[in-house]
């Protein structure tokens, strides 16, 4: 039968921890086998013996790297069932307590796969996985939580999410969704983006058009970089503002149209055709030159 797990009324209640003393039999192995780092205000798998401390020795064979995992989950006894089934399954588990320490150990465990839940202690979900992104970290994330409605969702994926589960889940589908993320081919971990002559390179956070180099301020970096994302697309100013700036709302201002006639007064030079178009009553458009 079917387990279902983390009830939607126990989301950030504390329980017992549910921990199985050995690796259930016949559990099908993964694709691949790698490492999976889960995050949550929990206690940290390292100091308690039970799911955090098993190892399936089975896989150890030297031939392949374990998948590491980050799960961050603030549910104690969802967080034993998951690192239970993946430890099972063949995944090396990581555990963080909360948002904090989730964000530091994303940053330092190189892990393959990463699962948040949404609402966390110390720093949402949603604004660590922002701010992974905001660094240019590529790593797939699978949104846990027990806000289920379609803007809920909408949010969890524009903020950085790969995929968004809903509590209750079962556990099935929660391994079913992370194979298939990590099925996803690696393209979109391009570190240098290209229109034309007009070139970003997000590591060094430098930009230039053909031999020349231009200088921005971090704003101007971030609006260009959604721009060329989306070449060829008419951007309007109340998406730039939402995805740029991260406004709820459309406020009256003319924010978007001072800072991108500063942009294309760096980006289009004097002798050099037009890159940066306005689209009259819509938005924008960046275009490689003709």
């Amino acid at each position: 039968m079917e387990r279902w797990i983390g009830h939607p009324l126990c989301e950030h209640t504390a329980g017992q921890a549910n921990v199985r003393s050995a690796p259930r039999a016949g559990r099908p192995q993964p694709w691949k086998l790698n490492t999976i780092l889960v995050v949550g205000s929990v206690t940290p798998l390292d100091n308690r013996s039970g799911a955090g401390s098993r190892k399936p020795a089975r896989y150890h064979s030297g031939r392949q790297p374990m998948t590491k995992a980050l799960l961050v989950e603030d549910d104690r006894e969802t967080a034993d069932e998951i690192v239970a089934e993946l430890n099972d399954r063949g995944f090396e588990v990581e555990w963080a307590a909360n948002g904090i320490e989730g964000l530091d150990k994303a940053r330092c465990g190189s892990p393959d796969v990463m699962i948040f839940d949404r609402l966390l202690p110390g720093m949402d979900g949603l604004t660590v996985i922002e701010a992974l992104r905001n660094e240019h970290v590529r790593t797939p994330v699978l949104v846990l939580s027990a806000l289920a409605a379609v803007d809920d969702r909408i949010r969890g994926l524009r903020m950085g999410g790969d995929d968004y589960l809903a509590k209750p889940f079962a556990m099935a589908e929660l391994v079913a969704r992370i194979e298939a993320l990590l099925r996803r081919p690696g393209d979109d971990r391009q570190t240098t983006l290209r229109v034309g002559p007009l070139e970003v390179d997000l590591l060094e956070r430098s930009v230039k058009r053909g031999d020349r180099a231009i200088d921005l301020l971090p704003r101007e970096f971030r609006l260009l970089e959604y721009m060329m994302r989306r070449k060829d697309q008419v951007l309007t100013r109340a998406m730039l503002l939402e995805e740029v700036w991260h406004y709820r709302f459309v406020p009256q201002t003319n924010l978007v149209d001072v800072h991108m006639g500063r942009l294309r007064h760096k980006i289009d030079g004097l002798d050099e055709p037009p890159m940066i178009h306005n689209v009259r009553g819509v938005g924008f458009v960046l275009r490689a030159p003709v």
